[in-house]
């Protein structure tokens, strides 16, 4: 393929939002769809809410606190599980006891972007699993190591980092450059840079964003809108 059918997908998203494991899903079968367009997807940092503690909080007592009442929060999940379930998510809220701070997180998914997309895309999918299906905490650092572990990662490094402050201010940096862009909420998918699809669309919609853009890309029309 050529560079000119290839485009870059920078998708803003935390780990701890069901959308983006959504538009994660959606995003997958997109590119299957977008025919021989080539698609490059980079994970962008974001946090819904940067003031939990490092430690998190107690989940259940933060959505009671968010959403006022336990059958609010019930409807909220009801009305996401089945949307989840077509795309193959087995959503087990009632497992996940800690709402953590997902910084660290986000400091993991930008070095195993580092280590190579196929890296950094194996570990998104695996945290997405750990908090929504298993319920794990992925504040927690022997949990993030071991993610680093299975995408492929050199774990020892990853076990040294993260008690440091390496990259905490360059990950808070992209968050606030995602805030200066308008983005206030998540998923944001970016095509090349340039055209934002707001939102776990479909996958047919996303499909056709990105045929669109590679189309323009190869006209050259992308160069002449910057």
């Amino acid at each position: 393929m050529s560079e000119a059918n290839a485009i870059t997908v920078d998708v803003v998203s935390d780990v701890v939002c069901p959308w983006c494991f959504i538009g994660q899903k959606r995003l997958d079968k997109a590119v299957a769809a977008a025919g021989d367009v080539e698609v490059h997807i980079r994970w962008r940092p974001f946090q819904l809410d940067p003031t939990i503690p490092p430690q998190g909080k107690d989940r259940h007592e933060y959505m009671l606190a968010k959403f006022g009442s336990d059958g609010r929060i019930r409807e909220i999940h009801a009305r996401i599980e089945p949307l989840g379930e077509a795309e193959g998510i087995s959503f087990a809220f009632d497992a996940i006891k800690v709402a953590p701070n997902t910084l660290d997180a986000h400091r993991l998914i930008r070095w195993a972007g580092a280590a190579g997309e196929d890296v950094q895309n194996r570990l998104v999918r695996r945290l997405f699993q750990l908090n929504f299906e298993e319920g794990a905490n992925i504040g927690d650092h022997t949990v993030l190591v071991e993610a680093a572990r299975e995408a492929g990662m050199d774990a020892s490094v990853v076990e040294t980092l993260l008690p440091s402050d390496a990259d905490v201010e360059a990950v808070r940096t992209e968050i606030a450059t995602a805030s200066r862009m308008g983005i206030t909420g998540v998923p944001c998918f970016l095509l090349e840079g340039k055209y934002a699809v707001m939102g776990a669309q479909d996958a047919d919609t996303l499909a056709d964003a990105i045929r669109q853009v590679a189309a323009a890309k190869a006209r050259g029309e992308l160069e002449k809108a910057g």
